[in-house]
């Protein structure tokens, strides 16, 4: 093992320590060294010649960044329903505790472009119904556009049950989706000029044999993405407003790392 990809090593090890410390918080003063410490170490110069070293299934291990939401004491994040797609799935209120966050990046359109999807799996929390298992897939696209910057847009999202098992009580929980929720006259029209300038066709019903529940984004906003760190067994990005996330490469369901 050469100096270089033992010092990298290390470094990979004490970001992950950090970030058990620190709640997965990359903003902790701790997390952010180690994680500028990895972007020194970067052994990726020009992405456009390791495109194919972003592909593969990613497991998010820094703190989620959807917002508004709640730490647990077991350390699990609770957010609801509206805030982690786009406050289109009804019932946009309901409380569900995030379970893990996957991302899966392939090639498409002949390697031009790859997919930026993000996966959350989730468990609801409510008095009144037994915990459902579910999945809430936000599809995206990614293309390199320099060195360490990639172009990223979202082109639609579902919502699906994790387990057939449940699906009589799925229906009855997100069955409903063409009834619109009562919400003030202000937020009723933002929804609505947002829905427009995003080209939003919203949810229209549940595919009851499957439980899908979907929508499209025909004209969503392109975001970019600096990318920090890469290599076979982590990936580190930055967005426009600062946003850090921290991801490992999955094989065989486990993380490589792990």
């Amino acid at each position: 093992m050469s100096a270089e990809t033992y010092e990298r090593k290390t470094a990979k090890q004490a970001l992950r320590e950090a970030l058990m410390a620190y709640e997965g918080n990359p903003k902790h003063q701790a997390v952010a060294a180690a994680i500028e410490h990895l972007n020194r170490l970067n052994p990726i110069a020009t992405l456009a010649d390791y495109e194919a070293l972003m592909d593969g299934e990613w497991l998010l291990i820094s703190a989620p960044n959807f917002p508004d939401g709640e730490r647990q004491a077991d350390g699990t994040y609770v957010y609801t329903l509206g805030r982690l797609a786009f406050n289109l799935f009804q019932p946009t209120s309901l409380r569900v505790a995030i379970d893990r966050v996957l991302q899966p990046v392939v090639p498409i359109e002949n390697g031009q472009l790859r997919t930026h999807d993000i996966i959350v799996e989730f468990t609801t929390q409510a008095k009144d119904i037994p915990p459902l298992q579910g999945i809430i897939h936000n599809f995206g696209i990614c293309q390199v556009i320099d060195d360490k910057t990639l172009s990223v847009h979202f082109t639609g999202g579902a919502l699906a049950p994790k387990h057939l098992d449940q699906m009589e009580m799925w229906q009855a929980v997100f069955g409903n989706q063409s009834k619109p929720e009562k919400r003030r006259f202000k937020e009723k029209v933002m929804s609505q000029v947002a829905n427009f300038l995003l080209g939003i066709i919203p949810p229209q019903g549940m595919d009851h044999q499957t439980g899908k529940v979907s929508f499209t984004m025909q004209r969503s906003p392109k975001g970019r993405l600096t990318l920090l760190y890469l290599d076979e067994e982590l990936r580190i990005t930055r967005g426009e407003r600062g946003t850090v996330l921290v991801c490992e490469r999955l094989i065989d369901g486990a993380c490589h790392g792990g």
